[in-house]
């Protein structure tokens, strides 16, 4: 606890990487959901906090920096950004400020949230396995965004786009960025799919919408900067396990459109 809390009062600065990282290598993002004690757990997209901590502090010790997707994609643009890993939280739960916000102060960390405005102060209604999980209401979704995170949208009630009408994919997309504007008093500039699941034509949608860039888990094909690959992060993600995910992820294809690094 004695160096955690050393690593809070210290500014954050680059340091040593151990990870050696390959001139053209991916973005690396990671994707978290709920950051709880939970034992009923059937889908593993909850965190212990603990666990969340221990991730954040091995990424530290690489020298890599956790940041919300609009600075990783600003530093990519301008050819840096080596030292970044995107760090996002899906469906907005309200654990994300009770315990994870806390941690990605205590280590110099931003990340971006994606939140559901059509579903405030609601649940998890989309799991029809495990717990109830409470989601954030307008309040905590204005804290997050006041305290450094990036808010950005899931669509306004979590449904699979790719089944959506015309009608629902509009209100999905552009409504819910029209309303979490509205709630947080700026331009909402990501979005992330529910489920994962995509295909051009809710890509064309999201694109349309306004959205700088999309979110998605492995959109193969789509790959790009609104069908964004991103590495799910679970409660079994030792130090190894995170170190071999990060060594794989230099396999995966670039976004097209995203500059290559340069050492």
């Amino acid at each position: 606890m004695a160096a955690d809390t050393a690593l809070a009062e210290t500014p954050w600065t680059p340091r040593p990487r151990r990870v050696r990282l390959l001139p053209e290598a991916p973005m690396w993002v990671a994707m978290y959901h709920s950051v709880d004690d939970c034992a009923d757990d059937p889908y593993e997209v909850t965190v212990p906090a603990e666990r969340l901590a221990a991730q954040l502090r091995w990424l530290r010790r690489q020298g890599l920096r956790g940041v919300s997707m609009t600075r990783l994609l600003d530093a990519r643009a301008r050819g840096e950004g080596r030292d970044l890993v995107g760090l996002t939280f899906d469906d907005g739960y309200t654990d994300f400020v009770d315990h994870a916000l806390p941690l990605l102060h205590q280590y110099g960390f931003d990340a971006t949230v994606f939140v559901l405005p059509g579903r405030l102060a609601g649940e998890n209604v989309w799991d029809p396995l495990g717990p109830r999980k409470p989601l954030l209401d307008a309040d905590g979704i204005r804290r997050a965004a006041a305290e450094g995170m990036e808010v950005a949208s899931h669509g306004l009630t979590h449904v699979d786009l790719t089944l959506a009408d015309d009608r629902v994919l509009r209100q999905e997309t552009s409504g819910s960025r029209e309303a979490l504007a509205e709630l947080v008093g700026r331009e909402v500039e990501g979005f992330c799919y529910p489920y994962g699941t995509v295909d051009a034509r809710v890509v064309d949608a999201v694109r349309d919408a306004g959205y700088r860039y999309a979110c998605a888990i492995s959109p193969g094909p789509l790959t790009g900067i609104h069908a964004l690959p991103r590495v799910h992060i679970g409660r079994r993600d030792t130090a190894l396990r995170l170190h071999l995910k990060l060594r794989l992820n230099r396999f995966r294809r670039r976004a097209a459109g995203e500059p290559a690094v340069t050492p």
